[in-house]
């Protein structure tokens, strides 16, 4: 693998476009057009209609909030024009703001969706843990003055790990018909100064995985005890849960999907924790039934659980 492809600028792409997409959400209210606000989805759409000459809509992996980032959102669109690699790359890029950038884009079959054909999504929450305040960082980490400690979070988090009712970790205006997400691994590690979440699953609720940050916090300064997150859990009321940690520290770091649609792995972001060294796609994933449906080998409870994501994904 390589940090570093060729754009082709000879033959044209034709047909269904997937693409790579980079943002820094702090302008932004969010992936998702609104009229009242700006969005990444109408700023990347803005960049390709003006690439193609005519009006260009783009489907997306998953929803961010206001606020959060993106090292690795895909997204799909059916082009109206032919245009080479090179060519919707640098031409999106010149035409996008500073805040975001396209990465890639690859042709792939009309089945393709950005959406549904996607097996996981991973998020990294980042915690700067230092007694000053960010100054460098202070867009793409949220900054804690009380030492936290990282095992502890660690050890909490476990509970949550499977299929279960995150009642208690979903906001109030959540728009989902189910409660229910299956998460394959979650994992906090300290790197220095840096407290890092890293959370793995097949779909998130609305504001899901920063009120898991919030309560994990309250364990890491000691304030409550490895079994508070299994607590919040079994109670499903969000009343009775912890605070909402702030969206800067959140980062869309990755979306999976079945290597038959030929997507190009990248390392994991932000470039903030590049030393880690992971690229996409190098962990296995669990043979849960959403995973196996979508690869096109049903199991028992395969179809309760993909409705379930197509419901309420982000």
């Amino acid at each position: 693998m390589t940090l570093f492809r060729p754009l082709d600028e000879r033959h044209p792409l034709n047909g269904r476009l997937a693409m790579g997409v980079e943002y820094d959400g702090s302008a932004y209210c969010g992936w998702q057009r609104l009229k009242h606000a700006p969005s990444v989805q109408a700023e990347l759409e803005r960049a390709l209609s003006k690439v193609a000459g005519q009006s260009v809509t783009v489907h997306a992996s998953g929803r961010t909030d206001s606020g959060v980032h993106a090292t690795r959102q895909i997204v799909h669109f059916d082009a109206p024009a032919s245009r080479s690699q090179k060519a919707w790359v640098f031409g999106a890029n010149a035409n996008l703001a500073r805040d975001v950038a396209v990465h890639w884009v690859r042709e792939v079959p009309d089945e393709f969706h950005a959406r549904f054909k996607a097996l996981a999504r991973r998020y990294r929450y980042i915690i700067l843990n230092q007694m000053s305040r960010p100054v460098l960082e202070r867009h793409n980490v949220t900054w804690c003055r009380d030492p936290l400690d990282a095992d502890a979070m660690h050890r909490a988090a476990q509970a949550l790990v499977g299929e279960h009712d995150f009642s208690s970790f979903r906001a109030a205006g959540c728009q989902s018909k189910t409660p229910w997400r299956h998460l394959h691994f979650i994992e906090v590690r300290r790197h220095g100064p840096l407290v890092v979440v890293d959370v793995q699953g097949n779909a998130f609720l609305h504001h899901m995985i920063r009120n898991i940050v919030g309560a994990l916090v309250s364990v890491g300064r000691g304030e409550q005890g490895d079994g508070y997150l299994a607590e919040l859990l079994m109670l499903k009321d969000r009343t009775l849960s912890d605070v909402t940690a702030p969206a800067c520290g959140l980062h869309f770091v990755d979306s999976l999907y079945d290597e038959v649609w030929g997507l190009p792995r990248e390392p994991l972001g932000p470039n903030l924790l590049a030393f880690l060294g992971e690229w996409s796609g190098e962990r296995e994933l669990p043979a849960c039934p959403m995973v196996e449906f979508r690869r096109g080998r049903p199991v028992a409870g395969a179809t309760r659980d993909d409705s379930m994501v197509k419901e309420g994904e982000s």
